[in-house]
């Protein structure tokens, strides 16, 4: 069994929730919120530049105690983007997400985004392997 994003992007499918760095920052937290995200992909003219997560909005904005009816998406957003290819190994991925000790990542081809992973989506479809492989193993064991 393959052990790539690719994988991982045809069981949970491409869709990336975008928004415009010149957004305010609330309407980044409602449009997680409503689409049960935690992270943004943020555009300038059309074109990736960032990602806004959860974490971006706590650190940036509450902790800082900062007034966020001004703030624009782009003043919270991490940059540049740390992205990952379709072929990019499970086990990558996940090397790379505790090196940067980032959550979401964007899958890219070229400079066209083509999906979006968690770290919860990596776990998930590893914990799905291991269940596989156990499955696999009782089988061949009870069967003898």
């Amino acid at each position: 069994m393959r052990e790539d994003l690719a994988q991982i992007l045809e069981e949970k499918g491409n869709q990336v929730h975008t928004i415009a760095a010149s957004s305010p920052v609330l309407d980044g937290v409602r449009r997680m919120i409503d689409a049960n995200v935690g992270a943004l992909l943020v555009t300038d003219d059309g074109k990736p530049t960032g990602i806004v997560t959860e974490r971006d909005y706590l650190r940036r904005v509450v902790i800082q105690g900062r007034s966020e009816p001004d703030m624009t998406v782009g003043e919270v957003m991490s940059s540049p983007l740390i992205v990952a290819t379709p072929e990019t190994t499970i086990d990558e991925c996940m090397a790379l997400m505790t090196d940067r000790r980032i959550r979401h990542v964007p899958v890219a081809v070229g400079s066209d985004v083509v999906g979006m992973v968690s770290i919860g989506d990596l776990v998930k479809f590893r914990s799905k392997l291991q269940r596989f492989e156990l499955n696999y193993l009782n089988d061949y064991i009870t069967a003898r």
